[in-house]
């Protein structure tokens, strides 16, 4: 039996900055593909290249070389405002610093990619409503960012970043910032919340602990993926 295709392939991708001291070769020929509900998760030390990658798979970089495609789209050929669409219809972003706006409610902060939308979908402020029932944080639905735990607000950054049924969840260093029994169920909750979405999550961390959890591991060596199975 053939193989399902790909549902996010990236191929071949290079990544070299320039300055005074010459070129640095960061990422020399990354490939990776998932498919609907995968988890993958890199890790590798500070500097090897993890977030530059994500964000060019999130199209917030540019490679020098390589192609990703997403569900037949190739985001990296679209125009500036294209690719601004594909980014907010099609992918979810959950930063180290959850990046709420301080004024507004949890509630506001989940609906702010919504947006965007030129006709937002019927019901989504009910969806936002169920994903932060589904996170625990309905008795905080009008609070705002300076009035919640660290891992309360990582947890809006979640229904945030899912309030647009993404294909893909990216997140970059998730529990960074907090305590390790707080960093311990968001990791849970970000795994479980995607898999109940049916999206790809992919996720970049130095935390080893929240890298075993995951069903899919590769660590950024050289510029490369090597894959973990340990």
């Amino acid at each position: 039996m053939s193989e399902e295709p790909a549902d996010l392939c990236v191929a071949g991708l290079t990544k070299q900055f320039t300055g005074a001291a010459g070129t640095l070769d960061v990422l020399t020929g990354v490939d990776l593909s998932m498919q609907r509900g995968d988890a993958v998760v890199i890790t590798g030390p500070s500097g090897s290249g993890k977030s530059t990658l994500l964000y060019i798979i999130g199209v917030l970089d540019e490679p020098t070389a390589g192609e990703i495609n997403v569900d037949g789209t190739l985001p990296l050929k679209l125009s500036p405002v294209e690719q601004a669409q594909f980014r907010n219809e099609s992918v979810g972003f959950v930063f180290q610093d959850h990046h709420l706006l301080p004024q507004c409610t949890v509630l506001e902060n989940v609906l702010i990619p919504t947006l965007a939308n030129a006709k937002p979908a019927s019901g989504i402020e009910d969806r936002a409503t169920k994903l932060l029932e589904r996170v625990g944080l309905m008795d905080r639905i009008t609070h705002r960012p300076g009035q919640l735990s660290g891992g309360e607000r990582q947890r809006v950054g979640i229904c945030r970043a899912l309030i647009n049924e993404p294909l893909l969840l990216l997140a970059d260093e998730p529990t960074g910032n907090l305590d390790q029994k707080t960093a311990e169920s968001i990791g849970t909750l970000l795994l479980e919340v995607a898999a109940e979405q049916n999206t790809m999550l992919l996720c970049v961390t130095h935390s080893l602990d929240l890298a075993a959890r995951f069903p899919r591991r590769y660590e950024l060596t050289d510029g490369k993926l090597v894959q973990r199975t340990e």
